[in-house]
């Protein structure tokens, strides 16, 4: 949710209550998903993924943070951004594979 609120960040302030509610469904969401497992964690009984998750983030989230300021830029006006954000949405969605 932290890089979600970058990106949420960018939208038009008319949009800050639809961020609001999805940010309290996705509270919500977590925590019926760990009532219904009985897991005190996310993903407490799959360890595969788990780990899969904490091994793609550390190189995943930075590409997530320098593609919200490539947009920030786009928007300003910068004409050469395009391949950028293209290389950083190539490098997320290879980064996600099957654990997006």
């Amino acid at each position: 949710m932290a890089i979600a609120s970058r990106y949420a960040a960018l939208a038009p302030e008319s949009t800050r209550p639809l961020w609001e509610r999805i940010r309290a469904e996705f509270s919500r969401t977590r925590r019926w998903v760990k009532r219904v497992t009985g897991e005190a964690r996310l993903l407490e009984n799959n360890a595969q993924l788990r780990q899969s998750i904490a091994l793609r983030n550390p190189y995943v989230d930075p590409m997530s943070f320098l593609q919200v300021e490539l947009l920030r830029r786009k928007r300003s006006g910068c004409a050469n951004c395009d391949r950028s954000l293209l290389l950083t949405l190539a490098g997320i969605a290879a980064g996600m594979r099957n654990t997006g």
